[in-house]
């Protein structure tokens, strides 16, 4: 009988304290399209981004986030899979976009430059972009766990 108790015990303690899983993952919205995405909003995590990744599922992608709009170009130094950048302004509108850009493993990586100011990016696998239709002016949506 104790064991059971003992065992109730330590599941309500558990649950209570967030050991279940509670669906509070990150997560954008484009064009209908969830994807579950990894929050880049710091120095340090900007500039690694997704360097030395082998593999990014199709529902998943990394979301930049930056203090102010500004001139934003990313590059694909040590990225070994090829993306798709979407560059985002302060409404969450699609102010451009890089498409199916290719990995680069060498020091001389090109630039990928906005078409105008954007604080947010979004990286995701290439040609999903292409998949959903994606526009200028599209908005972006976030999760509830996202500052704005």
């Amino acid at each position: 009988m104790r064991l059971v108790l003992a065992c109730l015990f330590a599941a309500s303690t558990c649950l209570l304290s967030g050991c279940a899983t509670t669906g509070s993952e990150d997560w954008v919205e484009l064009r209908g399209q969830r994807f579950v995405v990894e929050i880049a909003d710091d120095d340090a995590s900007r500039t690694r981004g997704l360097m030395f990744r082998d593999d990014l599922p199709r529902d998943r992608g990394m979301l930049f986030i930056f203090e102010r709009e500004q001139p934003l170009a990313f590059w694909m130094r040590n990225t070994y899979i090829p993306l798709d950048i979407l560059y985002f302004d302060d409404e969450r509108r699609l102010v451009s976009m890089a498409q199916r850009v290719p990995p680069c493993r060498s020091n001389q990586c090109p630039n990928y430059p906005s078409a105008g100011p954007a604080r947010y990016t979004l990286e995701l696998a290439s040609g999903r972009a292409a998949e959903l239709g994606v526009a200028v002016g599209d908005e972006l949506r976030f999760g509830p766990t996202i500052a704005r």
